[in-house]
């Protein structure tokens, strides 16, 4: 129903209104479970916990062993117990993300039996909601790479927001793309994208309407998930920080609640085994570091420019000059599939605006208000942002970085 299509609510527009929403929040946690628990198979082949398998003399290819899987979820802290660990794989199985080897045991079991995911045998079911998920992500990963320049900031009536597309431009990108064969084939695409909560007009005010508007993707696919946010029932609202390329717009209204990616201060001790971080979905963003739930709620968009984490502004000659109170530190990051967990911000020189916890760039000891001095040996103190971003994005999976740290800060 579009809206404010109707002044009055009659009773069944209203009981429409719910099933609607009730609609709309079984799409948001279907997209959910599905986007986490793609991260969770890349992760799991990249550390060979899922592979091929003997059993009496037969193989079964691309599984893993419930109580090994168990024991990985764990160690990796991404469940408390064994109780929880058992509950977020059920929520697997439940959604048909995973399923027995045999199709002998719709409960995940915490014993030495065999389970595989679907997706790793082509028994994956497509329905309607699954091919329009798997269509948007599709179009996300192919205007997130690098040289497409569609998703641009841009500004409608007074505000600016975050990665927009003008949906004329969008219809055209379509059909070049041979996303579409003609305009209007690639606008009943967009409507379908909007049906099924993927993209959505800036400010939620218009359909989608082949026109100088801008939409953005509700949906991220590439921020970081925890496996423990499929135990939460409510809509995916982890909340997201404004400056993260993992996220397009806040996750709820309150920005102090129960957040999924955080600025880690200088005075902060980050305790990671390895720099080597685990795998999920592949990412990138055009701020430096890389992807937790798509987002599907009606909450509003992100706008850009966020308060710099810097007590004063620094330039690059006072950060030369012989003797001031600055140390040198070099940091070999790792990237893991999702990215390599940090956001440069600020112009001659950058800095580190945030830093995820729980990435790879927290675990080689980075921390917010560092300054960026040179990417894989290529001074970068007189260039903004954007070009450091564009170093890192457009290089080689390791990256070596030299930063400056105020011994006081």
């Amino acid at each position: 129903m579009e809206e404010g299509g109707s002044t009055g609510g009659s009773g069944s527009d209203s009981s429409t209104s719910g099933s609607g929403g009730a609609q709309q929040r079984e799409l948001e946690r279907m997209a959910e479970v599905l986007v986490t628990g793609e991260q969770l198979r890349l992760r799991l082949h990249e550390e060979k916990v899922i592979k091929d398998r003997r059993h009496h003399l037969k193989t079964y290819p691309n599984c893993f062993v419930a109580k090994e899987l168990i024991d990985w979820l764990i160690e990796h802290k991404e469940a408390s117990d064994r109780e929880t660990a058992i509950k977020l794989m059920q929520k697997l199985a439940d959604r048909g993300i995973i399923h027995h080897v045999c199709d002998e045991h719709k409960e995940f079991k915490d014993v030495k039996l065999f389970y595989r995911f679907r997706k790793d045998d082509g028994t994956f079911p497509l329905d309607n909601e699954v091919k329009a998920f798997m269509r948007g992500q599709r179009l996300y990963e192919k205007l997130m790479a690098p040289e497409n320049t569609l998703l641009q900031p841009r500004e409608e009536e007074g505000v600016k927001y975050e990665r927009t597309f003008m949906a004329s431009e969008f219809l055209d990108w379509l059909v070049q793309e041979g996303e579409a064969t003609t305009r209007k084939e690639a606008e009943q695409l967009c409507h379908r994208l909007m049906e099924h909560g993927i993209i959505q007009h800036v400010s939620n005010k218009h359909p989608f309407v082949d026109s100088n508007l801008l939409y953005q993707f509700r949906m991220n696919f590439r921020r970081r998930r925890r496996l423990m946010e499929l135990l939460n029932e409510k809509s995916p609202s982890s909340q997201e920080a404004h400056d993260s390329p993992f996220c397009l717009r806040k996750q709820s209204h309150d920005n102090r609640k129960s957040t999924s990616f955080m600025s880690v201060s200088p005075s902060k001790e980050i305790k990671i085994v390895s720099a080597v971080r685990r795998s999920s979905m592949s990412s990138c963003g055009s701020s430096g570091y890389f992807s937790s739930s798509p987002t599907l709620s009606s909450s509003p968009p992100v706008l850009c420019n966020p308060k710099s984490v810097l007590k004063r502004p620094v330039t690059s000659e006072e950060l030369l000059t012989p003797g001031a109170p600055y140390a040198r530190k070099t940091f070999t990051i790792v990237g893991d599939a999702v990215g390599w967990g940090f956001v440069v911000r600020g112009s001659k020189p950058c800095h580190i605006q945030a830093v995820d916890p729980s990435g790879p760039a927290a675990a080689a000891g980075m921390k917010v208000c560092q300054f960026v001095v040179s990417v894989n040996g290529l001074n970068v103190l007189h260039v903004d942002y954007r070009t450091v971003s564009n170093l890192i994005l457009t290089g080689p999976r390791t990256i070596v970085m030299e930063v400056m740290e105020e011994l006081e800060c």
